[in-house]
């Protein structure tokens, strides 16, 4: 397990405590199942059946057309199947399938911009594929939407609560994954009040942690890889746009939280609150996680970059915390730590 930490795996596994045996013997399907996300699902569940689920295996099937993960690890895992399918076309399984999780998408800048289209499809036609396998199965459904539906917040609705309606652009480089994932969100509620499909919607909260891939293009990747090849930080626009960031052990628990105890028909902020900080105070922050000062320059947005972007990001998770039970505990400088001493002995330094 070279891409993440079996040390993140088994805090999972532990932090879920009695609410893991809701997956006994249950089956899941997992669809972007080879990316980011979706390898830390597939990683939790593997070490839940090795421990508490042992006599009562959970069945996991992962699915995803590998369009931005072909370099992703292979999965061998006992009661785990991985399946090539992309899930902008029908998907039919003979089995039972009790979860659909529908984490497949396009979600960093950079390859959404590159697939523009493709982005739109997934969230949009792959969405509405796995709700109609989810309500042939019986199955609970849980889309994972993003952060980004709320688009630029006007600052009276910071921290963003799930009631907030968002102030995003219909047209430019964001809009083909922001309202994809608002479309898909309506998708969501129309099974569910039409057919009575038990959905839940997740919207995340910049997670961050090992097995990001070096050529993701996010933010902490990219810096991480230029601090490992003893390059300044390429700091966008001001440096004044702020961001929460979460890491994954912290937002895994709030997924599988979320996938089981989520109120049907309801939307869930999945993040760290606190601290709200500047990309500048990140690069301060990263200094103090390596214990070294980290040089920076601020610069134009490159083309490959959509310029549009929002100038705060701060999650409301009151109702994560009150239905879910959901509370982070990795604070960031313990989570940055973690990410660069694992970043700085995997990525090459390239990008």
């Amino acid at each position: 397990m070279q891409d993440m930490l079996q040390s993140d795996i088994d805090e999972v596994v532990a932090r879920l405590g009695a609410n893991a045996q809701t997956y006994a013997g249950k089956t899941v399907m997992i669809t972007g199942g080879r990316g980011f996300l979706g390898r830390y699902f597939v990683e939790v569940f593997s070490g839940l059946n090795k421990t508490v689920l042992a006599s009562n295996p959970v069945t996991v099937i992962a699915l995803d057309n590998l369009i931005t993960s072909k370099h992703a690890p292979p999965m061998k895992h006992d009661h785990m199947s991985f399946v090539a399918h992309d899930v902008i076309q029908p998907y039919d399984h003979a089995g039972p399938v009790d979860f659909v999780i529908h984490a497949a998408g396009i979600a960093s800048p950079f390859y959404y911009r590159a697939y523009p289209l493709e982005t739109l499809d997934v969230a949009i036609n792959g969405t509405r594929n796995m709700l109609a396998l989810a309500e042939a199965k019986g199955a609970r459904f849980t889309f994972f939407s993003s952060s980004e539906i709320y688009g630029d917040p006007d600052a009276k609705h910071v921290p963003m609560q799930e009631s907030y309606r968002g102030n995003v652009a219909t047209q430019g480089p964001r809009a083909c994954y922001d309202e994809s994932k608002r479309v898909g969100e309506t998708l969501c509620y129309i099974y569910h009040t039409k057919y009575g499909t038990p959905t839940t919607i997740i919207r995340p909260f910049n997670v961050y942690g090992p097995g990001m891939g070096e050529a993701d293009y996010r933010v902490l990747p990219n810096f991480a890889s230029r601090i490992k090849g003893g390059q300044p930080l390429n700091v966008y626009g001001s440096g004044v746009q702020t961001r929460t960031f979460c890491y994954i052990t912290d937002a895994l628990v709030g997924f599988l939280l979320a996938v089981i105890k989520g109120v049907p028909g309801e939307s869930y902020n999945i993040g760290n609150p606190r601290p709200e900080i500047s990309m500048i105070q990140l690069v301060e922050a990263l200094s103090k996680a390596i214990d070294r000062e980290v040089p920076y320059n601020l610069i134009e947005y490159p083309d490959s970059y959509p310029a549009d972007e929002p100038m705060r990001r701060s999650p409301d998770i009151r109702k994560a915390r009150l239905q879910l039970e959901f509370e982070p505990t990795v604070d960031l400088n313990d989570g940055l730590k973690r990410f660069m001493d694992w970043a700085l002995a995997t990525y090459k330094g390239t990008i």
